[in-house]
């Protein structure tokens, strides 16, 4: 069945969410070995209508908690922040969560996370509500599926905030 399933999927490239005015794009996660505490998903949120929003947290049943968290280079090295104010999408703009950058953070992790499968995460948002997305899972060091990654540099202000 599970065979099936995977055959009858949508490629990763043209994996979308539609919530209200939000669009979430490229939903995906890292594999996470039995025993990691951690894992750690992306995706981008697209704000197509004309007022403001804020992705304020999620949950799963892969994890204890579900995180927002800001990574950053500080003194050489790598910071792990928090973003408990939520993520904010402006009209028209579009938020990447990449790695070295903003990230979703499973944590106290109930299972392992397999390459090939899929990980369900519901997201909050401050207005549009919640929504469940299907996160595709990579490998443990993937840097993002290929058509993301093509993406980026037309993803406009974000674009200069993943190359740092």
């Amino acid at each position: 069945m599970l065979i099936v399933g995977a055959l009858n999927s949508p490629p990763v490239q043209s994996q979308e969410v539609k919530l209200g005015d939000l669009v979430i794009l490229q939903p995906w996660s890292r594999a996470a070995p039995r025993g990691a505490e951690v894992a750690t998903g992306y995706l981008t949120i697209e704000n197509r209508g004309t007022t403001a929003d804020r992705l304020v947290g999620g949950s799963t049943e892969v994890a204890e908690k579900l995180q927002i968290q800001q990574i950053s280079m500080i003194g050489g090295g790598m910071a792990v922040q928090p973003v408990d104010v939520g993520l904010g999408i402006s009209p028209g703009e579009k938020v990447a969560l990449a790695p070295g950058g903003y990230r979703l953070a499973l944590l106290k992790l109930k299972s392992q996370l397999k390459k090939g499968t899929k990980v369900s995460m519901t997201l909050e948002f401050e207005k549009a509500g919640q929504v469940t997305v299907a996160f595709d899972v990579l490998g443990a060091a993937a840097k993002g599926p290929a058509a993301a990654a093509k993406a980026l540099p037309n993803s406009g202000t974000d674009d200069s905030k993943m190359k740092k």
